[in-house]
């Protein structure tokens, strides 16, 4: 058995890389096929009665990882410098302000639609409200240079708000001043924290001789999080401040602790650093997706009461990217229809303590919502004009 796992797991990370060279000609985002082929693996053991191990409880674990190689792969391709200032200030503002708007619009709908208190209408809202870099990114990659990097700052930065906010709700139940000075506190001792823990990064980046180097690295980023996470800090800024920190070094050289990192000889190996970190993000990244489609109930994504709903979410999340788009003074398309829903959603949504949990359409609601914003990208990217595509422009 353990033989025949090992063969079909290979098999469909194989197939899974083939989808993501494909999805750039193809327009199909990787992440449908691979939900597809998650999803057709299970009907195939369910059809032969094949026994196999429960994998309910990896979908957390795969979830957790992709994030942090998510959110530093993101901030290992951000530059920060003068000429960057204003796209960054526009991403900003288009990640953090339509979060409020969607987190209102959505709470309100859920406390009626649902008959929820207005916290647990809250807490149910802001996984929705998170644009996906793990899917906008890669998708974004034949738009023009400007589209593409407002995606990705857009996305990276949405996934950051999201998390910090969601762990902000969790974490209080009664909002209160008291509350807000208290994770005002908490979010200037994790900069802090990112700051001296970067520093220390690139330090052993340095000065490590031993041919294995950049695994120690990535587990130590991992230790720094879990730890964070158990302090209840805000773990998720430590990443994006490593991977900036890291990727930014040649406009630091002012400063004499970067002087003495020599970034000229560093960036050499951050080059290779990043390049682990890519490969381990399509490796868990993957893994994650096929799991989350073998763990899909049909039943779920037929759920035909749960439809008006996930289609209202969605509905909401394109009046108000429209308006968004119109005020900053963007293109609607393509960049309408990248605002897709993923990981992040799917992970904050299964880690709401279950006291606080959509009653029986949770699970419903969170997958229609994912595939609808999925497909909804997929064909505004398909027929988006030629002239948009980096290609072609």
């Amino acid at each position: 058995m353990s033989i025949i796992l090992i063969l079909v797991a290979c098999i469909l990370l194989l197939l899974s890389y083939v989808f993501d060279i494909s999805s750039k000609h193809t327009k199909i985002p990787a992440i449908i096929l691979l939900l597809i082929m998650g999803w057709a693996t299970r009907q195939i053991v369910n059809s032969y009665d094949i026994d196999i191990p429960d994998f309910s409880t990896l979908l957390p674990i795969f979830g957790t990882v992709g994030l942090i190689l998510i959110v530093l792969e993101g901030g290992l391709e951000l530059e920060i410098n003068l000429s960057k200032i204003s796209v960054i200030k526009q991403a900003s503002l288009a990640a953090f302000l339509p979060m409020l708007f969607l987190v209102t619009s959505i709470s309100i709908l859920m406390y009626y639609a649902f008959s929820l208190s207005v916290y647990e209408s809250i807490l149910n809202a802001v996984p929705f409200c998170i644009i996906s870099s793990a899917i906008a990114i890669p998708s974004s990659s034949n738009l023009r240079p400007l589209n593409k990097e407002f995606v990705t700052y857009e996305s990276s930065l949405s996934d950051i708000f999201g998390v910090i906010f969601f762990n902000f709700v969790l974490a209080n139940q009664y909002f209160s001043g008291v509350s807000i000075v208290h994770f005002l506190f908490e979010l200037i001792l994790m900069i802090l924290i990112s700051f001296i823990a970067s520093a220390l990064l690139s330090i052993l980046l340095k000065k490590l001789n031993h041919h294995v180097k950049f695994i120690p690295i990535m587990i130590m980023i991992v230790l720094v999080y879990a730890l964070s996470k158990l302090l209840h800090l805000p773990a998720l800024l430590f990443i994006l401040i490593l991977g900036l920190f890291l990727n930014n070094l040649d406009e630091l050289k002012r400063f004499k602790f970067i002087k003495w990192l020599n970034p000229d000889v560093l960036d050499g190996e951050i080059h290779k650093f990043k390049e682990l970190v890519i490969e381990m993000t399509f490796l868990v990244k993957t893994v994650f997706f096929i799991l989350f489609g073998f763990l899909i109930n049909t039943a779920d994504v037929l759920n035909i009461e749960v439809l008006p709903i996930s289609s209202s979410l969605v509905g909401i999340f394109i009046v108000i990217r429209i308006i968004q788009l119109k005020l900053m003074k963007l293109p609607l398309m393509p960049l309408l229809f990248i605002a897709p829903r993923g990981l992040i959603t799917i992970l904050l949504f299964i880690s709401i303590p279950v006291e606080f949990q959509l009653r029986n359409y949770g699970q419903s609601l969170m997958i229609q919502t994912i595939l609808m914003t999925i497909l909804l990208m997929m064909f505004g990217l398909m027929f988006n004009n030629p002239k948009d595509t980096q290609n072609e422009k």
